[in-house]
């Protein structure tokens, strides 16, 4: 280097320059927070969109979109962890005898079974919508250690039964088979009107998701 040469001076960076970094930095850390937050709904949607196991076909299942995250704090039951297969009707219509209650009923049994070893993974949920007695053959035939089943009443206070029956009403489908994902997300639904109950194509609805979507506890 000649004598003539000037040699400019470090200029360290200004405030602003260093105060623009963090904000980028700290960006990028939200973001990648985020997705990780909503991996298993992601992964889920993956499977259905893009991934297609099943040769492309349609499945039964009706995906919602966007996920309706399940009312906080208005049920003393954890419904975070598993998959969650729910259904709402009043213990006075379901009946030995009444053949459209117990038939879901027995639906979603099957087809928890049918999971195989993935089936701690799922668990069964009758959200009880009145104040009458199960019906005790019911109650036996469907109770959690015989068939994965938790009863689950109405909340007593008014707020609270409210904001679930709004969730349970969104997009009139209060009376279908819902299914929410292992963070308490209803993401899919089943209807159960005539003629759309499909219990071979329910199945490998779900067999899909616990394939291609990890989460979910493993055991009781």
């Amino acid at each position: 280097m000649s004598d003539k040469e000037i040699v400019e001076p470090l200029i360290p960076a200004s405030g602003s320059q260093k105060i623009d970094s963090a904000t980028k930095r700290g960006r990028i850390q939200m973001i990648l927070l985020l997705l990780v937050c909503a991996a298993p709904v992601i992964a889920s949607y993956f499977t259905f969109y893009v991934i297609k196991p099943a040769g492309g076909k349609a499945n039964i299942g009706e995906l919602v979109s966007p996920v309706q995250p399940f009312p906080s704090n208005v049920i003393e039951e954890n419904l975070v962890g598993k998959w969650t297969l729910l259904v709402a009707r009043p213990a006075s219509e379901c009946k030995v005898g009444d053949d459209a209650c117990v038939t879901l009923l027995h639906v979603m049994r099957q087809l928890r079974t049918a999971m195989g070893k993935e089936r701690t993974r799922v668990q069964l949920v009758w959200l009880v919508t009145d104040d009458s007695v199960i019906d005790p053959e019911i109650a036996k035939s469907y109770d959690k250690e015989l068939a994965g089943f938790t009863f689950i009443r109405m909340p007593r206070d008014l707020a609270k039964k409210q904001r679930l029956m709004t969730w349970l009403n969104a997009d009139n489908e209060q009376s279908a088979i819902h299914l929410l994902d292992p963070r308490g997300d209803r993401m899919m639904r089943f209807k159960t009107g005539e003629g759309h109950l499909d219990f071979k194509k329910m199945v490998k609805d779900l067999e899909k998701l616990l394939k291609w979507n990890p989460t979910g506890k493993v055991g009781d």
